[in-house]
């Protein structure tokens, strides 16, 4: 059991949801397939997993637990870093989606930011409005600010990792991207248009990789892909 007392191992178990693929958890985590794929084995061997036709799924739920109390110990002693600070909502067990200047870094494959540094990195993600509490209880766990609605001040959160959370009452759809669940890309150009000048060099990369005319009607040109 001791070879499965793993960072990397604790990861794979927390970020699965019910039914991915290696190729997703690997994306989840920010790994390669392969380096996954043995860890999965290694885990099937020892029943925490399973592998099926049908996906991978949780067997032990108690070592889950376990991992998840790991986890939030390293956390919450460790600073948290970029790379982690998109690997950690996964480990809750709701649905999410980037939205906001992560929908754009996201759909630009980490290609733009704006308004974010080492010492003061919010991420923006959607939630639903009745998991709300859930998250905060989750970020709390793992000693970091979450905030709702509307970014704070550097001088008001801990530590350099914090989350903005958006609830959404009517639900909200999830596109994935480079193994990141993220809000369509109709939406993410709609949120960057209002604000054009700060994300143009982003709207620039969309429209060519996307083929979006977006100086046009970027609604349309998507609608007819």
């Amino acid at each position: 059991m001791e070879d499965v007392i793993d960072a990397t191992a604790a990861k794979i178990v927390l970020a699965v949801k019910r039914g991915d693929s290696i190729n997703r958890i690997a994306n989840k985590i920010g790994k390669s397939y392969s380096w996954t794929y043995d860890w999965v084995d290694r885990l099937e061997a020892t029943d925490i997993i399973a592998n099926t036709e049908t996906g991978i799924q949780i067997v032990d739920h108690g070592m889950r637990q376990q991992y998840a109390e790991m986890m939030a110990a390293v956390y919450s002693r460790d600073t948290v870093s970029q790379e982690d600070a998109y690997i950690i909502p996964h480990f809750a067990g709701m649905e999410f989606a980037y939205t906001e200047i992560d929908a754009a870094y996201v759909w630009t494959h980490g290609g733009y930011q704006i308004a974010r540094s080492h010492d003061d990195y919010p991420v923006f993600i959607q939630v639903r409005d009745q998991d709300i509490e859930r998250w905060l209880a989750f970020f709390e766990q793992y000693g970091i600010d979450a905030t709702i609605d509307e970014r704070p001040d550097a001088s008001e959160v801990d530590g350099n990792v914090h989350y903005v959370l958006f609830p959404q009452s009517d639900g909200f759809e999830v596109e994935w991207m480079d193994g990141s669940p993220v809000i369509p890309l109709a939406t993410a150009v709609d949120q960057m248009t209002q604000n054009r000048p700060a994300y143009e060099p982003a709207l620039e990369i969309i429209a060519t990789e996307y083929d979006v005319d977006i100086d046009a009607s970027h609604h349309s040109a998507m609608d007819a892909d």
